[in-house]
């Protein structure tokens, strides 16, 4: 379910002027008819309770559970219509849309009361999802789809997809079962429309369709949900029986909800959902990463301290350390991330780690040198045009910078890959280790790099002016 601005603010003026007119409830329908379920949904938070009622008889059970399907959070709005009419809207929906809804309601009485009055075939599709882990394809499935036995004619078959598509719309692919009730496979529509009445459906049905089964988890099957590209893909249970289908839009979902956990996994925050939860609690779910980066980051300070002499005697070098400590940042995130994204791969071996790691270094070092050679220039000329440096007493200064983004660029690289590695093998999940840290790890490294070089080049001239 989406829920994003309007695309056409002028639409949603239309709309809103069409449900709050004082026309009679058939022609309230007619003139909606132009305008998309979804754009229609959009209203819906701005109307009161009397306003929705009355838009509800006017579009009717049908058209207004689909408009409901495309709220993102629809609770509050099913709660303010009569309760039979809210359980005929959830009855209406696919099984999967009604379980998000359900789902947010805060009252289990309210909850209870709704799948009692929603009747016994989609009260049973509700339980059936809400039975398997909130992570698991059998959470996400929707039970709308097409289901014919592979013993049947053609003409029967066809028949079959008619009936049943009074109540289920996805019918691009239609689903076989044997005479056990097992998954035998699936038939493209196109095929069953254009095949002869005398056609064997053994020969229109593809054997090999791909499945999913209903406990495997959503993270884990993620690349093969969009690989496959299909319009919908079985959800088969143990008994190898089918149970429901995963839609292209529950795929958009998926991955866009997997994107999400993993960013918030990259800053270092919990997979779990923070909109709705109370201020402290966030306050207190974030603070043990951020006590550890306290204390790698009185870490760093205090190798800072270290070369407190050439930093009070040379107080210039200051101006490019946050020059080398991004630009290392920059590399070690780059690697990260990519390594991440290597690691989803379970099927990767220990030698493909190796060669991988060869490949960030090498690459380190070639960013390394070239970037590592501009700040040379960049900084001598920086030095003598605006510093009133000589370029003797430059020169050694832009070296040391250049030297030491050259090196601090090349370690980054190689401890941002090596890493999540090191965390994936310890089994703890690299995205949530990996993200606090390898700034505060790249930092150190940079810190070292930087005014170790300054203390070796630039000690015995500390009077470069």
């Amino acid at each position: 379910m989406n829920n994003d601005k309007p695309i056409d603010n002028m639409s949603y003026e239309n709309i809103l002027h069409i449900v709050r007119s004082d026309l009679p409830l058939i022609e309230i329908r007619q003139r909606l008819e132009d305008f998309h379920d979804r754009d229609i949904a959009e209203v819906l938070h701005d109307l009161t309770d009397a306003e929705r009622e009355n838009l509800f008889k006017a579009l009717g059970i049908e058209r207004f559970s689909d408009v409901f399907s495309y709220l993102d959070d629809g609770a509050e709005e099913i709660q303010t219509l009569p309760i039979a009419d809210a359980a005929e809207i959830l009855a209406n929906m696919d099984s999967d849309d009604a379980v998000d809804i359900l789902e947010k309601i805060d009252s289990a009485p309210v909850r209870e009361k709704l799948l009692t009055l929603m009747g016994d075939k989609a009260s049973k599709n509700v339980k059936l999802i809400r039975s398997y882990e909130e992570d698991t394809i059998g959470n996400m499935m929707t039970t709308n789809y097409i289901l014919i036995p592979n013993n049947v004619t053609v003409k029967s078959a066809m028949r079959r997809l008619i009936k049943q598509a009074e109540e289920n719309d996805n019918v691009s692919t239609i689903y076989v079962k044997d005479e056990n009730d097992k998954y035998y496979g699936a038939i493209d529509l196109r095929k069953l429309i254009i095949a002869r009445e005398n056609t064997a459906l053994e020969s229109i049905i593809q054997r090999n369709y791909p499945f999913l089964r209903v406990d495997e988890k959503i993270e884990e099957c993620i690349e093969d949900l969009k690989n496959y590209s299909e319009d919908s893909l079985p959800v088969l249970n143990q008994k190898e029986e089918m149970v429901g289908v995963i839609t292209a839009q529950d795929v958009i979902e998926a991955v866009d909800d997997e994107m999400s956990e993993d960013y918030a996994k990259f800053a270092g925050l919990t997979a779990e959902e923070e909109d709705n939860k109370s201020l402290l609690r966030s306050a207190i779910q974030r603070l043990p990463w951020l006590i550890l980066l306290l204390f790698l980051g009185m870490g760093v300070s205090s190798v800072v301290g270290l070369f407190e002499k050439i930093v009070m005697e040379l107080t210039i070098i200051m101006s490019f350390q946050s020059l080398v400590l991004d630009m290392a940042g920059n590399v070690g995130t780059q690697s990260l991330a990519v390594t991440i994204r290597i690691l989803m791969d379970k099927n990767i071996t220990g030698r493909e780690k190796f060669f991988f790691m060869l490949k960030e270094l090498e690459i380190g070092a070639i960013n390394g040198l070239i970037l590592g050679g501009m700040s040379l220039i960049l900084v001598t000329f920086y030095l003598t045009l605006f510093k009133g440096y000589l370029i003797l007493h430059a020169l050694p200064i832009a070296v040391c910078v250049g030297l030491a983004l050259c090196i601090a660029m090349l370690v980054s690289g190689l401890v941002g890959s090596l890493t999540p590695i090191f965390f994936d093998r310890i089994h703890v999940d690299p995205a949530v280790a990996s993200g606090p840290l390898i700034t505060t790890i790249n930092d150190l490294v940079a810190v070292v790099t930087y005014y170790g070089l300054a203390a070796i080049f630039l000690l015995g001239h500390i009077n470069l002016r």
